[in-house]
């Protein structure tokens, strides 16, 4: 496994990937993102990140049966493994961490 730190969009992706168990391909990826996150990918940045997500050992990926929706065609579903669960968890942890270190007071704010 190359290395575990997630940027940003790798770590929306990996989430997006297991709250679409076990459906998560390229588009439908794309649309959840828009639709949690009002973030708008474009379908390539979305298979990037997929990919290098997978050679990180944090997704794995296997070809969906063909659909006649699709023309016969099939999809590359992504699910995430051991090590994708590990990842998030830490990342969770880490921002759980830093933010309760964040004084009360510094978080008050007085409207003027």
């Amino acid at each position: 496994m190359k290395g575990t730190y997630l940027g940003e969009l790798e770590e929306l992706v990996l989430l997006t990937v297991g709250i679409l168990y076990p459906e998560a391909y390229g588009v439908a990826v794309m649309d959840e993102i828009e639709r949690q996150a009002g973030r708008s990918l474009n379908i390539s940045a979305v298979h990037s990140v997929l990919t290098r997500l997978e050679e990180k050992g944090l997704l794995k990926s296997k070809m969906s049966d063909p659909t006649e929706e699709r023309g016969g065609r099939r999809k590359r579903i992504f699910l995430l493994t051991a090590a994708g669960k590990r990842a998030l968890e830490e990342a969770n942890e880490l921002r759980t961490q830093l933010y309760n270190q964040i004084p009360k007071m510094a978080l008050q704010f007085r409207l003027a």
